[in-house]
C-alpha cells in the first residue's frame, strides 16, 4: 500500500505545479494563446510548419492526399482539412488575386465538379509579413449545401489550404467557431 506523508504530498504538488509553470513559460507565444482558446485544441505541424485550432470534440481522421483533417462525428460537413503542395512560388500573390485564385481552388479542387459553387468573399491579410488569402464559398449538392472558409499561403516551399465548413442550415451556429479556426492558421519557419 503506497502512503504519503503530508509533507511528501505538499511536494508532489509543489512539483507538479512548477513543471506546469515551466511548461507553460516555455510554449511558442502564437501556440500557448492558440491552446488557451477555449473550446480549441491546437496542431502545430513541425515538419511541414504550420499551425491552427479546432473545436474541441472534432477527431483527427485519415483521408488519402490531405495533410490533416478533423472532422465532427455527429455532423459530417463540419470538417477542417490541412492540404500541402510543393512549389517553386515564393507568394500567394504570384498565382493572382484573391478573388482569382479562389475561384480557381474552389472549382477545380476545394468543391467537386458536379456541385455549384458561389464565391462570397476573398480578401488578402498579412500575417508576421507573409501573405494569406482567405475567402468564403458555398457549394450545392443536390441533397445540401455546404458552407466553406478557406484560407491559403505558401511558406517553406510549399502551398498550404486549410479549409473548413458546415451544412449551411447549420451555418449560423457555427461560422463563429469557423472563422476561428481558419483565422488561426499560421505558416512558420522549418
Amino acid at each position: 500500500m503506497l502512503s504519503f506523508s503530508r509533507s511528501g504530498r505538499r511536494q508532489v504538488l509543489a512539483a507538479g505545479t512548477i513543471a506546469s509553470w515551466v511548461f507553460l513559460t516555455n510554449q511558442h507565444s502564437v501556440s500557448f494563446a492558440a491552446e488557451n482558446k477555449k473550446g480549441f485544441l491546437p496542431v502545430t505541424d513541425k515538419t511541414d510548419g504550420y499551425e491552427f485550432v479546432y473545436p474541441f470534440g472534432w477527431q483527427e481522421v485519415t483521408v488519402e492526399g490531405q495533410d490533416k483533417v478533423f472532422k465532427d462525428v455527429i455532423e459530417p460537413l463540419e470538417t477542417v482539412s490541412v492540404n500541402v503542395f510543393p512549389t517553386v512560388k515564393q507568394d500567394i500573390k504570384e498565382f493572382g488575386s484573391p478573388q482569382q485564385v479562389a475561384e480557381v481552388l474552389i472549382k477545380k479542387v476545394l468543391a467537386p465538379p458536379t456541385q455549384k459553387t458561389k464565391l462570397i468573399e476573398a480578401v488578402e491579410h498579412e500575417i508576421d509579413g507573409k501573405t494569406y488569402y482567405t475567402f468564403e464559398f458555398v457549394a450545392k449538392a443536390p441533397n445540401y449545401t455546404r458552407h466553406a472558409l478557406s484560407t491559403i499561403s505558401i511558406g517553406n516551399g510549399k502551398f498550404f489550404t486549410l479549409t473548413t465548413g458546415a451544412n449551411e442550415r447549420r451555418w449560423g451556429k457555427m461560422k463563429d467557431k469557423l472563422h476561428t479556426v481558419v483565422d488561426s492558421f499560421k505558416i512558420f519557419k522549418v
